[in-house]
């Protein structure tokens, strides 16, 4: 029989597949348009797409985010991206390493990562409310280059057997004063505002990942596994995506990866116009491989690669930092949404 935390990681990564269509039905990008460049002044040979957020120095300013692992089903998506990871130069995130603390035998889920792919970055993930030696055996056990702590109060909230108390400032803080590697505070999908950043950067927090709402949807997740109640009222929870950057844009001295919707190289351009200096993207490569399986997900990336290095070249970018330099306007929603902010 499945254990059923092993159970619950199989149920996310079927609903995220069976949500995706429905998710990226409105896309938050949309609302960001760049302006042409007639004349850029440069060529794709001169693009160098490598970038550096905190310590961590990455061959591609986007990577796998975190997905999955945990059960026998995880490992074999692991596995998968693990191998695209190693071939294109990805850095790749892996899903809560929390089960690992109760269910050992699916230690493999996560380490398989790492034997695939010996000299890529890998990031690890847990939650905000596990102890210092919790986080050092999941960085331990993946030889990670850096941890991701995901902020889900939401997604608890909905999910039946979630937790209903959310007190995490002090531990993030002690996290941060006690592990070694670089730690990568994120939300999972419902983005931040400028004053839960500015409170991330009085605990010492450095890097960020605002992830907002445009890809997997976890109250649609979860909402689907709870059979006591509906949550239907909190389908649209959160800020997008570009809201969220918008937001960072008002708070100095933090690094800001942008996550949650990002469906093509043009979204990675955009997300970084907007002062994102890393991209994570998850529902959709995790789409694409369901859909093509691992030799179309690799052949995706490569495009992608490839595509972004183009458009940066259009835009007369050398360096995804150049990115915030590029003309750009907003759609009316996005637009609005700046106006009551300001």
């Amino acid at each position: 029989m499945i254990p059923e935390h092993a159970k619950r990681k199989n149920e996310h990564l079927s609903l995220a597949e069976k949500f995706y269509d429905q998710t990226h039905h409105q896309h938050p990008f949309d609302q960001v348009r760049l302006l042409p460049n007639a004349l850029p002044e440069t060529a794709v040979a001169d693009v160098k797409p490598a970038i550096k957020i905190g310590r961590l120095h990455m061959q591609w300013p986007f990577y796998f985010e975190a997905m999955t692992g945990g059960s026998d089903q995880a490992k074999k998506v692991n596995t998968a991206l693990a191998r695209v990871a190693q071939k294109t130069g990805l850095a790749m995130a892996t899903g809560s390493l929390s089960i690992t603390f109760k269910l050992p035998q699916f230690n493999d889920s996560f380490k398989t990562v790492r034997k695939i792919n010996p000299d890529g970055i890998v990031i690890a993930n847990l939650g905000a409310n596990v102890t210092v030696e919790q986080a050092q055996q999941a960085i331990d056990l993946l030889h990670a280059d850096a941890l991701e702590i995901h902020l889900n109060s939401t997604q608890e909230i909905v999910m039946p057997e979630g937790e209903r108390s959310f007190r995490w400032a002090a531990n993030i803080k002690k996290l941060i004063q006690h592990l070694d590697v670089p730690i990568i505070v994120k939300e999972v999908g419902f983005g931040m505002t400028k004053e839960n950043l500015t409170s991330l950067k009085k605990l010492g927090v450095s890097l960020v990942n605002i992830s907002g709402r445009g890809g997997t949807n976890f109250v649609k997740i979860e909402d689907r596994r709870n059979h006591d109640a509906s949550f239907a009222d909190l389908y649209q929870w959160g800020l997008t995506t570009p809201e969220s950057l918008f937001e960072a844009q008002m708070v100095k001295d933090l690094t800001v990866i942008a996550s949650g919707g990002i469906t093509c190289p043009l979204d990675v351009i955009k997300a970084g116009v907007m002062g994102a200096q890393a991209v994570g993207v998850a529902g959709y490569f995790l789409h694409e491989y369901y859909q093509n399986g691992e030799d179309g997900l690799l052949q995706t990336v490569l495009n992608w690669q490839e595509e972004l290095k183009r458009i940066m070249t259009i835009l007369g970018c050398q360096h995804f930092n150049d990115l915030p330099q590029v003309s750009h306007v907003y759609g009316a929603d996005l637009q609005n949404y700046i106006q009551q902010q300001l």
